[in-house]
C-alpha cells in the first residue's frame, strides 16, 4: 500500500510540474488566441463541436426504456471517458508529430503518414472515415429529434413531425437534414462550419442553464425525472464557463450566431408563436 502511495504522489507532482512547465503551453505571440492561455481558450471553444454527440444522447430520451437512470449513465459516463481518452489522443498525436505543423485538414491522416508502421496507414484511414460517418448519423438522428418535438409542439410545420407507417421514424425530417447537411459539408469552408457550430451549441447550452434556473421558480411543481443538483450554483458555473468559451471565438462567429438568431426570431414571431401548443393553453 505504501509503495501504491508513493507511485500516485510521484505520478501526481510529475503531472502538476509538467503543466506548470512553461513549454508546455508556448508562449503567446502577441495576439489574442495565438498560444498561451488565451490560446487555449480559443482552441477549447473551436473544438467544442466534438462534444455534441454527448448532448445528442439526450434527443433520444423518448427512445428509451428507462430515461430517468439510462440518460444521466449514458451523458455522463460517455463524456467522462471520451474526454480522457481526448486527451491521451491529444498527447499521442504532438508526440508523433510538433504542434507547429499539425495546422491540417487531416492531421491525424499525417501523423500516422509520418510513422514506420506502413500496414497501419490504409486501416487508420479507413477508421476515421467509419468514425465520421458514425458521428454523422448520430448527429442527424438528435437533430431529426429535436425538429420532432418542435414540430409537435406547433413551433415547426407538421413535416418535421411526420413518422412512418412502418419504421416509426421521422423519415421526412432525416431526408431534408441529410440534403442540408450533404450541401453545407460539400461547399461550406469546414472551418468555418465548426465554429458556427461550437458557438451555437455553447450558445445553447448557456440557455439551457438559464432555463434551469428560470423553470424551477416558475414551474417547480412539474415532474422532474432528473434534477440538477446545486441550483443556482452549477447552473451559473455552467453559464459563465459557456460565456468564456464563447468569447474566444472572436467577433466573426459572434457576428454569424446572431444573424442566425435573427432568422431564427422571424420564424418564431411570424409562425411559431400563433400555433405554439403551449403558447395556446389557457
Amino acid at each position: 500500500m505504501k509503495k501504491l502511495i508513493y507511485a500516485v504522489n510521484r505520478l501526481t507532482l510529475i503531472l502538476a510540474v509538467g503543466l506548470l512547465f512553461t513549454p508546455f503551453i508556448p508562449a503567446n505571440t502577441g495576439e489574442f488566441g495565438h498560444f498561451g492561455p488565451s490560446g487555449v481558450l480559443r482552441a477549447a471553444g473551436l473544438v467544442f463541436f466534438a462534444f455534441i454527440g454527448f448532448d445528442a444522447v439526450s434527443t433520444a430520451a423518448q427512445e428509451a426504456k428507462n430515461p430517468k437512470r439510462d440518460m444521466p449513465i449514458g451523458i455522463i459516463g460517455s463524456l467522462a471517458a471520451c474526454t480522457v481518452l481526448y486527451v491521451l489522443f491529444s498527447h499521442v498525436l504532438t508526440g508523433i508529430v510538433p504542434y507547429m505543423e499539425l495546422g491540417s485538414a487531416a492531421p491525424v491522416a499525417d501523423a500516422i503518414n509520418r510513422t514506420n508502421y506502413t500496414w497501419l496507414r490504409p486501416a487508420i484511414k479507413l477508421a476515421i472515415v467509419a468514425g465520421y460517418t458514425s458521428v454523422i448519423l448520430v448527429m442527424l438522428l438528435g437533430q431529426s429529434r429535436v425538429f420532432f418535438s418542435m414540430s409537435r409542439d406547433g413551433l415547426l410545420p407538421k413535416l418535421f413531425s411526420d413518422v412512418h407507417p412502418k419504421f416509426r421514424t421521422p423519415w421526412r425530417s432525416n431526408l431534408l437534414f441529410m440534403v442540408l447537411t450533404g450541401l453545407l459539408g460539400g461547399l461550406a469552408p469546414i472551418q468555418q462550419l465548426g465554429e458556427a457550430t461550437s458557438i451555437g451549441t455553447l450558445f445553447a447550452f448557456v440557455l439551457v442553464c438559464g432555463g434551469i434556473m428560470i423553470m424551477r421558480k416558475t414551474h417547480p411543481e412539474l415532474a422532474r425525472p432528473f434534477r440538477t443538483p446545486w441550483v443556482p450554483l452549477v447552473p451559473v458555473l455552467g453559464i459563465l464557463f459557456n460565456f468564456a468559451l464563447m468569447l474566444g471565438l472572436g467577433w466573426t462567429n459572434w457576428a454569424r450566431l446572431f444573424g442566425w438568431m435573427a432568422i431564427g426570431m422571424l420564424i418564431y414571431f411570424n409562425y411559431s408563436r400563433k400555433r405554439s401548443v403551449t403558447h395556446n393553453l389557457p
